[in-house]
């Protein structure tokens, strides 16, 4: 099977031309034959020593060898934004837990064969000459590509517990559904979780929550293979019933696989930052954790969450703590699981004002998008959205709050030019103002400054609490 060059740097080509024994390799050839523009370019040179390698390379940009055993060149050529990794080939041997308990050796007589068998999923076991477009495959990948399928290159997969996430995330980016053989392996090797360092488990989450088509492939990937019961908050959701009136899709944890693919399916998400992407898919993950511990069986046999979602709330940070996510994802995720629920059929410019505060600081339009997949994660039920939903992010929009919290208008500095010294009483002012603001009594700097004088002038003088 041969590719299309035209999606690689062409600066990049001009090195490889150079190169005559180096290969594309990896993820970046999985890309090219699925007609993608890779992200990140990794090249395999055979018959050269690090030394020689930075010296020929060094030729076209600033070239650098970085990391201690899995020794990386990186090459920063003019005009490109992303450096280019070069690397020898490589056999490593497992000596010790973690991921740096490998012996590395850097052997140049390395077959191609020899070298991809390290790598974890065939599909990212190919190799691409730059000069022909030919891949060279000695796995299958290419087939199991075709054919949706996920399966380990060889059994050095269980050396490194790290790719079981990797496959979690790749079923979600790709859609594909794991070989049997490669669960299996997965299951055997579940008490090996403890070698993963908390940046290792960031690193594979983030990209899953950042990149997924489907992300109910890799939940369920980790359901098959056990290795949900490493993320408890999330386990916690299979088998938790719901009232079939209003979820006929089934428990708790099927909900939430299709809450996390209707939000990856909106354009809106797609079109996002990778971190809003991330903050979005998280909370979608984590809206119903409450459920877990707030459902009951009530006498008519009615099964109710009532407060699930104050509940949900620390079960999110427990879970994004455990997999070392940064606070500014915790702080949006945890408004918008605590206000997934929030409800108001003929919303008031007052009480969207009163919600965008709640839930900050994420936006109106993180929360509105919640609430859609939410809605819309209940199959067979029709993907409608409710009209208060639209009622309120349009009343935000008009408000132009939809991306961001009002902020006061009136401030210490006007308070100062009426004469009015720093202390409690100021303060209580100020909080007074805001609580107008909010109100709608007004709206612009010039009305509060109306609002001020009418206060400060009022006989008797107005009481504020």
């Amino acid at each position: 099977m041969k590719v299309g060059l035209d999606l690689i740097p062409k600066p990049l080509m001009q090195v490889l031309a150079q190169l005559p024994d180096s290969y594309l390799v990896g993820g970046c050839v999985r890309d090219l034959i699925l007609g993608q523009r890779p992200s990140d370019y990794d090249t395999e040179v055979f018959g050269v020593t690090y030394d020689g390698l930075k010296e020929q390379v060094s030729r076209f940009g600033k070239a650098e060898i970085v990391g201690n055993s899995f020794g990386t060149l990186k090459l920063w050529l003019p005009g490109e934004k992303k450096e280019f990794d070069f690397a020898l080939p490589r056999q490593e041997v497992k000596k010790e837990k973690g991921h740096k308990g490998f012996e590395v050796i850097h052997r140049s007589d390395l077959t191609l064969r020899d070298a991809a068998i390290r790598r974890d999923f065939t599909i990212n076991a190919l190799y691409l000459d730059p000069g022909t477009g030919e891949i060279i495959d000695h796995f299958n990948g290419i087939e199991h590509l075709q054919n949706r399928v996920l399966k380990h290159t060889s059994d050095a997969f269980k050396e490194d517990p790290l790719r079981v996430l990797r496959g979690m995330r790749f079923v979600s980016r790709f859609d594909l559904a794991a070989d049997p053989e490669t669960l299996a392996l997965c299951r055997s090797i579940k008490n090996t979780f403890g070698e993963l360092s908390k940046p290792r488990l960031w690193g594979e989450w983030s990209r899953w929550a950042a990149q997924a088509v489907k992300p109910s492939s890799g939940l369920k990937f980790l359901r098959d293979c056990e290795w949900i019961e490493h993320f408890p908050e999330v386990a916690a959701l299979v088998g938790v019933p719901q009232d079939p009136e209003h979820h006929p899709e089934g428990d708790a944890f099927v909900h939430t696989c299709h809450v996390c693919d209707a939000l990856a399916q909106l354009s809106e998400w797609q079109e996002s930052s990778p971190e809003r992407r991330m903050a979005l898919m998280f909370a979608a993950l984590a809206h119903d954790f409450g459920k877990a511990v707030a459902t009951e069986t009530q006498p008519d046999g009615k099964i109710t969450s009532y407060g699930h979602e104050e509940a949900g709330m620390p079960l999110a940070a427990s879970f994004l703590a455990r997999v070392d996510a940064p606070n500014q994802i915790c702080e949006v995720v945890t408004p918008l699981v605590r206000h997934h629920m929030v409800r108001n059929p003929e919303p008031s410019a007052k009480w969207v004002r009163r919600l965008t505060l709640k839930a900050a600081p994420a936006t109106l339009q993180d929360l509105a998008l919640i609430l859609t997949a939410d809605q819309f994660g209940r199959p067979p039920k029709p993907r409608i959205l409710p009209g208060e939903i639209v009622k309120m992010r349009q009343l935000a929009e008009s408000l132009k709050i939809d991306q961001k919290a009002p902020k006061p208008l009136l401030l210490g500095r006007h308070l100062v030019a009426c004469g009015i010294q720093p202390g409690p009483g100021m303060g209580k002012i100020l909080k007074s103002a805001f609580e107008a603001q909010i109100n709608g009594e007004f709206s612009n700097e010039q009305e509060a400054g109306k609002w001020l004088d009418a206060l400060l002038s009022a006989k008797p003088p107005i009481e504020i609490s």
